[in-house]
């Protein structure tokens, strides 16, 4: 029975890493698809990258017109992706994926509401709907990736961290 709920958490991990991976290289491509992005207030889908006059207006535009992006924020939700899909493979990296992504997002998220932070130090937007995005995220990587391991292992929150 011990070994059932250790082999149930660790495939637990796994799947989130690939799901998290899925969704976030998902919505990478999403960004990088013009009829995908809008811009309001304008005709535009984008804003071209030989129109941008830095790295973060570059492609800026809103994902199915809700969710601020641009070119460099794209390529990091695709890497992300790949990198959740690829942890997939292994109960370890699974693991460290999801509590390295819990922490990292969590953090991105409070630095989306916060206005020196907001745009990533002029680098990638971090505000409005992904401030909900991030935390969403990682909150569920945090409750799938440590809690219920923990509960289906039989051990304390504390101790499987």
């Amino acid at each position: 029975m011990a070994m059932e709920n250790i082999n149930t958490a660790k495939m637990t991990e796994r799947y989130l890493a690939l799901g998290i991976g899925i969704i976030y290289l998902l919505l990478g491509i999403a960004g990088f698809i013009p009829s995908f992005i809008s811009l309001p207030g304008t005709n535009e889908s984008y804003i071209p990258l030989d129109e941008a006059v830095g790295a973060y207006s570059a492609g800026f535009g809103y994902i199915f017109g809700a969710i601020p992006t641009n070119f460099l924020h794209n390529l990091v939700r695709c890497a992300v992706g790949l990198l959740g899909i690829t942890c997939y493979n292994n109960d370890t990296t699974a693991r460290l994926f999801n509590r390295s992504f819990a922490v990292s997002y969590a953090l991105l998220a409070v630095m989306g509401l916060l206005p020196l932070t907001k745009t990533f130090f002029g680098l990638m937007p971090l505000f409005g709907t992904n401030v909900l995005l991030n935390a969403l995220a990682a909150i569920s990587a945090a409750y799938y990736g440590i809690v219920i391991p923990a509960k289906v292992m039989g051990v304390s929150v504390s101790r499987n961290i």
